[in-house]
């Protein structure tokens, strides 16, 4: 077994203008998961398996930002383009009712599908995310404008070649805990090894702006659906405050902590992050 089995079933979904891989386990209502940038569906592993046991369908895709396997040329990434790909992901699969659950740059754009596209989201759990001015956090503000420069991704993705580098600085801070060889291997290799998928990738960075998010979050207060916002009060990228400040505009949001953990809560604390997942998915059922 892989690690990739634990997610379940593999499966390719073709959504017009991209074709998007994703795995499926487990039966009941739907939670989809939404990674950031520079990472894929394993960033769910100690997650999604747990929530599935519970009684519970988790699809797990890798979204088209840099980590992903099957290049997508035709497809808008902007910010927008991406939620866009999300709403018809959700559309393709016929999947209502829907739990959300993202974290890192996929909270970003998971916002802009709560405040574009919210018919088939029932609820919506986010763990430290983008979120209004933080559209990249500031140690990552650069890769924006790098990404607009010829053969800056490159440099991007030759940087992510020194592991002793991504280990020195704890996945460059977004991980508290040792993350294993073989997850880097699958986050950092696919913009290595394709051209294709470094065009993906630089497409997608290039067209990062905090405009995306500030505009979102002038819309949030009319979702009114339950959000769990689960923050790490540790990590230095999105802080506590910015968790706070999306409780202040959402109007039925309820914020929790989760220490011994930076960004990345679903690898520093999976066991704390499905538990309470769990609870939260089945304190807001619908009846």
């Amino acid at each position: 077994m892989t690690t990739y089995d634990l997610l379940g079933e593999a499966h390719v979904v073709d959504l017009g203008d991209a074709r998007v891989r994703y795995r499926d386990r487990g039966e009941g209502p739907p939670v989809v998961f939404v990674h950031g940038l520079l990472t894929n569906g394993l960033l769910w592993r100690k997650v999604a398996p747990a929530v599935a046991d519970a009684g519970f369908r988790c699809l797990t895709p890798d979204w088209p930002l840099g980590s992903h396997e099957i290049p997508v040329p035709r497809a808008d990434l902007s910010p927008s383009g991406v939620a866009a790909l999300i709403a018809r992901f959700l559309e393709t699969l016929d999947l209502t009712d829907v739990t959300v659950v993202a974290n890192d740059t996929g909270g970003a754009l998971t916002q802009l599908l709560m405040t574009t596209s919210p018919e088939r989201v029932g609820r919506v759990v986010l763990t430290p995310s983008d979120s209004f001015e933080r559209f990249l956090p500031p140690l990552f503000a650069g890769l924006s404008p790098l990404a607009r420069v010829p053969g800056g991704v490159g440099l991007v993705t030759a940087a992510l070649r020194w592991r002793w580098l991504l280990k020195a600085t704890d996945f460059l801070w977004l991980a508290k805990h040792p993350v294993p060889d073989h997850i880097l291997d699958a986050y950092v290799l696919p913009s290595r090894r394709s051209a294709e998928i470094r065009d993906d990738l630089r497409r997608f960075m290039a067209s990062v702006d905090n405009r995306y998010t500030l505009t979102a979050a002038e819309r949030l207060p009319a979702f009114t659906k339950p959000v769990l916002l689960a923050w790490a009060p540790e990590d230095r990228h999105f802080p506590l405050w910015l968790g706070r400040k999306l409780a202040g505009v959402l109007p039925n949001a309820e914020l929790k902590t989760i220490e011994d953990s930076y960004a990345f809560v679903p690898e520093d604390q999976p066991e704390r992050l499905s538990g309470m997942m769990v609870e939260f998915l089945r304190a807001h059922a619908t009846t």
